[in-house]
């Protein structure tokens, strides 16, 4: 993925800051299997959807929700592990996904739910993309100039040092 590419890339996902409103169709048909629990089910996702925010930024991504009891969890690109899709037949249907992103160590608590987004398959190959690396291919190349000076500075100095050695 070259520059220009990321930064289409960057520039979509960076949009996506709330789910889809067809995440609280969603919620509603799968509210409507409690039958008469309906509305011990559909409150609390109800208040969810409409607190649910996302954002992606140099540092990670972060997600929030809850009125009551609140949420936050931020996850840094050097700390994901894996990135999994994921869609229902329902979902399928309502054309939204969800993109879970997995961290080490963490256990099922670490890991990250964007749900209710369309565009799931670019938060997917952004996510890749950060992880990889491919932001910094521009910053990485004053470090290969950086190495390229070390290694010949340590090639002079081991050719003084041989040439020393020599002359004992």
């Amino acid at each position: 993925m070259n520059d220009a590419d990321f930064e289409k890339l960057r520039a979509r996902v960076a949009h996506i800051t709330r789910p889809e409103k067809s995440l609280l169709l969603y919620y509603f048909l799968v509210s409507l299997f409690g039958f008469i629990a309906f509305p011990f089910v559909f409150i609390p996702l109800l208040f969810r959807y409409e607190t649910l925010k996302y954002r992606f930024d140099d540092q990670g991504v972060f997600m929030s929700h809850g009125i009551f009891f609140r949420q936050e969890m931020q996850l840094t690109y050097a700390r994901m592990q894996d990135i999994h899709l994921s869609q229902n037949l329902l979902e399928r249907w309502l054309q939204i996904g969800t993109v879970t992103v997995q961290t080490a160590g963490a256990g099922e608590g670490g890991n990250l739910g964007i749900a209710g987004v369309k565009d799931f398959e670019a938060i997917r190959d952004y996510l890749y993309a950060r992880m990889r690396g491919v932001r910094d291919e521009g910053k990485h190349a004053g470090h290969s100039e950086a190495l390229v000076e070390i290694r010949d500075a340590l090639n002079r100095t081991a050719e003084a040092l041989k040439a020393v050695a020599e002359r004992r």
